[in-house]
């Protein structure tokens, strides 16, 4: 049978200093690498690695994506270029609507200056007196 110890009156637990012991390992550790990534030296090296890194995988990320755009256009499926292009005509309608929409309003409210109601408000109101 486990006996409770008399200072907490919780059961001996053998594991717990091994818990203890991590912790302030863990601690340690993450004190020293918040001191040793927060510095000008660190930044310094890591974009030094990061630019080598990409200038390395340039030639075979301009290979894979000549591979892919091949790819799709066997497969009669769209590229990025595809869906930029298409992204770019869809913003153009859209401001266009948008242009049209305030000529629209700046029409309706010269009629509505001059006494005249539009023709769908008219219409609205012979509706009503039925």
């Amino acid at each position: 049978m486990a006996e409770e110890q008399a200072t907490n009156g919780k059961p001996f637990d053998p594991l717990e200093s091994f818990r203890q012991m991590r912790d302030t390992y863990l601690d340690a550790c993450a004190k020293a690498m918040i001191g040793v990534v927060n510095t000008d030296a660190y930044a310094r090296a890591s974009g030094a690695m990061l630019d080598t890194y990409l200038n390395m995988s340039a030639p075979f990320r301009e290979t894979v994506e000549k591979a892919m755009l091949q790819t799709l256009a066997q497969l009669n499926m769209p590229s990025k270029a595809d869906f930029v292009s298409l992204a770019g005509r869809l913003t153009n309608v859209e401001m266009r609507l948008d242009d049209m929409d305030a000529k629209l309003d700046r029409i309706e409210a010269l009629l509505a200056r001059r006494g005249r109601r539009p023709a769908a408000a008219r219409r609205g109101a012979r509706k009503g007196a039925r």
